[in-house]
């Protein structure tokens, strides 16, 4: 597992600077980690395993390798499009699903950069329930749509998002790679503005911090690397039902539409143990709690693994 020093800075032309932090942690209740992550200017992202015994492991991490390998990303260039990442995602759904028998999936989750018309913009990519956040311009916001129930149930106004945070359907997940039947990503085209915050996180951050205090965090801690483990002590504080990891990414010296970099003001520092499961399974969980056995093949999958592309170069945490 090849890792980078944290927090680092890194330059697509005169102007743009990124700087980023990341991290992960297996949590206090589970014994393995399954979410992988890459970290690496221009690609950030996470995935979320689902599986259990290392198999969920072994799809985040294809997941992860599959976004590396993509050519422009692993130059560094920032040509890539959505219909190329879909292309690749695809071809790491088709590798999972060989490699686990369709027994295990993960969701994917991040941000790519990339420049049209000479402009930066955030790539904003998703499928499961692993979030992208934006802080920017002062306001905060998800800009990723779950891929689950209970999102449904919340677009069809039958819950509150409030009540979704506790329902008991909030682990199954309705897309996710390598198993099921929707495979295909959404993607968001944003412009890059001065002084953006990007947050790129597992379900085990904000399975444990409400949106207020994933926002007091990332905007009082101004080092993208304290900020990314102050959120994720702060959800092992919290419970660490789950693994846990976050990508913290900072944009700076943006260009503006005259073509001169700009400067960002100095930020004022002012439950149950449950497992993602995507739909199917969920419902064959659901059988078998009511006493009907499931087939074997659908292995009940957990959650959560280091076998990322771009890691931070720590061993992984994972206690049998």
């Amino acid at each position: 597992m090849n890792q980078q020093p944290a927090s680092v800075p890194s330059t697509f032309q005169p102007g743009l600077s990124l700087s980023y932090g990341y991290g992960t942690d297996r949590g206090l209740r589970r014994e393995l980690n399954e979410d992988s992550y890459i970290a690496s200017d221009p690609v950030f992202a996470v995935a979320d395993g689902m599986g259990g015994h290392e198999a969920g492991e072994v799809a985040s991490g294809m997941c992860v390798r599959a976004l590396a390998a993509i050519p422009q990303l692993a130059t560094g260039e920032r040509s890539v499009t959505a219909a190329i990442l879909q292309q690749y995602l695809l071809q790491a759904d088709t590798s999972i699903r060989e490699a686990t028998g369709a027994r295990a999936g993960t969701t994917l989750a991040g941000a790519v950069v990339v420049e049209q018309m000479g402009m930066p913009y955030w790539l904003v990519m998703n499928i499961g329930d692993s979030r992208t956040y934006r802080l920017s311009q002062g306001r905060f916001e998800q800009i990723s749509v779950d891929h689950s129930e209970v999102q449904e149930l919340v677009d069809a106004g039958e819950i509150t998002a409030k009540q979704a945070t506790v329902h008991p359907r909030r682990h199954v997940v309705t897309r996710a790679l390598g198993t099921g039947d929707e495979t295909e990503a959404d993607y968001w085209l944003l412009p890059v503005e001065e002084g953006d915050r990007v947050l790129v996180c597992s379900d085990g951050l904000t399975g444990e911090l409400t949106d207020e205090h994933i926002l007091r965090i990332l905007s009082t801690v101004g080092d993208p690397q304290d900020a990314a483990d102050a959120l994720i002590q702060a959800a092992l504080r919290s419970g660490g039902s789950d693994n846990i990891t976050v990508i913290v990414v900072d944009a700076r010296n943006v260009l503006n539409d005259a073509g001169a970099a700009t400067t960002a003001p100095r930020r004022d520092p002012d439950a149950v143990d449950e497992d993602t499961l995507p739909r199917a399974q969920a419902g064959q969980k659901a059988q078998a709690e009511q006493g009907q056995k499931a087939p074997a093949a659908q292995a009940e999958p957990q959650h959560g693994s280091n076998d990322a592309a771009d890691q931070d170069g720590k061993p992984s945490d994972d206690r049998h």
